[in-house]
């Protein structure tokens, strides 16, 4: 399902509003072309709770959040990907690029 982009942090820090209304907060990571298609990677944004706590450290690979940037009625829009394969591919392809980026620092 797309879903339209918000530039409301600026930055890299962005506002997806999902298919039921509920916005997300996510940290745009990177954005890569596999297969002749655009695909940016998130984490979702973790707030701090009440006490000001930040929260636990999570499996960075569970958070990570892979959308596939498409076009509708001429706007870019953000879809799931439904397909495990692409899926697989994509996130094979974010992984080597992420390794590449580390190796020239």
């Amino acid at each position: 399902m797309p879903i339209p982009m918000s530039d409301e942090y600026g930055g890299n820090f962005v506002t997806l509003t999902d298919e039921d209304g509920n916005e997300i907060e996510l940290e745009h990571l990177d954005t890569i072309e596999c297969d002749g298609a655009v695909y940016m990677a998130f984490f979702p944004v973790e707030e701090a709770d009440e006490n000001g706590d930040a929260p636990q450290e999570e499996d960075e690979e569970a958070g990570l959040i892979l959308l596939k940037v498409v076009e509708v009625d001429g706007e870019e829009q953000l879809a799931t990907l439904e397909d495990e394969d692409e899926l697989e591919r994509v996130y094979q392809q974010f992984l080597e690029s992420l390794f590449d980026e580390e190796d020239e620092s």
